[in-house]
């Protein structure tokens, strides 16, 4: 299973070890994308990203956020909020395209 950058704990869902399975996979869940593309701007608060993902539970939230943290994917800094690690910026990059095409197919619906 593979291991969490930030932790060294197993990284849930990942049955392959392989990182790029435990990326996809977290990236298949709902509101991952959108988390980390509301982010992309910056640091968040909780109640700021809630916002931003409108229709997202608080519990939906927290679980999406603590797989990403595990991840090392988004930090939390107490006196700013939720922000991409470098790794998280990195692969925001190199899904770009990914990212805004799942954005423009969510808003058709």
């Amino acid at each position: 299973m593979a291991r969490s950058p930030r932790t060294g704990s197993a990284v849930r869902g990942s049955r392959t070890g392989r990182p790029i399975m435990v990326l996809l996979d977290l990236l298949g869940r709902r509101w991952t994308l959108r988390i980390v593309w509301e982010l992309r701007g910056g640091p968040l608060t909780f109640r700021a990203l809630r916002e931003a993902c409108d229709g997202l539970s608080p519990t939906v939230l927290n679980t999406r956020l603590k797989e990403l943290r595990d991840s090392g994917l988004v930090a939390l800094n107490e006196a700013e909020g939720y922000a991409l690690t470098p790794l998280g910026q990195e692969l925001l990059e190199r899904f770009l395209p990914l990212v805004e095409w799942s954005e423009r197919w969510a808003r058709r619906g």
